[in-house]
């Protein structure tokens, strides 16, 4: 559970900031998830949605630009999707009608719609299409993201609806749909952070084959090696949650840093 609390803090944390600077002109953290100023001096800025305005248009500002490269630059290097597991407000909603569905015993056999996870880069690539071709950022116009956020921090009641639907999609209809198979923004950052640095190691020597992990893994296919060999998760899809390393009684999973020297660590 340690994984999952300090998860919950960092998440709430950061919403926290957003809305005292709001509501208590607390000057820590300003704006929101798409762009904010860190201290009142640091521009922080959504490269996903910086690279749909500059798609739509060929211009962006210069602070927009250097804000998204702040951002860009820390999950590229950090850990893989970090974003989705540490920031994301949505991955509440999604993990608690996960462990909803799994109550109601729909985790293995309902799945009335069901998509695969590739499906996530082809509505990366069409949004970024749209983009382009109708002048507009065609994500940022419809994003739960940033309705259930920006509903948070301001205030609202439409947030409610969509945080219900999400909750509704993911705990009826099929298993993880929202963030695993269906989030262009997801997809942006597993691509982003083919490089990260900070991953999950296994030690098949500890290992004893429970599979826990692969049960709790939300991106469950990207543990492969789980119970095979040592060595690090590569697949840039993992959301670096921790929940594998919560449930594992073998202490066969860590955080740890790769090496990207390594001849046998293949992207």
């Amino acid at each position: 559970m340690k994984y999952l609390i300090l998860r919950r803090i960092s998440q709430i944390l950061i919403l926290g900031l957003f809305f005292a600077s709001n509501y208590y002109g607390v000057k820590i953290l300003q704006g929101n998830l798409s762009s904010s100023l860190l201290f009142g001096v640091v521009p922080l800025s959504d490269p996903f949605a910086v690279l749909q305005l500059f798609l739509a248009g060929f211009s962006i500002g210069s602070t927009a630009v250097l804000g998204a490269g702040i951002i860009l630059a820390f999950y590229a290097f950090i850990a893989p999707r970090a974003f989705c597991s540490w920031i994301c407000p949505v991955n509440i909603i999604t993990e608690t009608a996960r462990w909803f569905r799994v109550k109601l015993g729909y985790d293995k056999d309902k799945k009335f719609v069901n998509f695969t996870r590739d499906a996530r880069y082809y509505i990366l690539a069409f949004t970024l299409f749209l983009s382009l071709v109708t002048g507009a950022p065609a994500f940022e116009g419809v994003s739960y993201i940033g309705i259930v956020q920006r509903g948070i921090i301001y205030g609202g009641t439409l947030w409610l609806f969509v945080a219900f639907g999400l909750f509704a999609i993911d705990a009826f209809l099929g298993d993880r749909l929202v963030c695993s198979k269906l989030c262009p923004l997801g997809a942006f950052y597993a691509v982003v952070g083919k490089f990260s640095l900070l991953r999950i190691e296994h030690n098949a020597g500890n290992c004893t084959n429970c599979m826990k992990c692969k049960l709790i893994c939300p991106e469950n296919q990207v543990l492969g090696i789980i119970g095979k060999q040592s060595g690090f998760i590569k697949s840039s899809e993992c959301i670096s949650c921790g929940r594998c390393i919560d449930v594992c009684g073998d202490d066969a999973l860590k955080f740890n840093i790769r090496n990207l020297r390594r001849k046998n660590e293949s992207l």
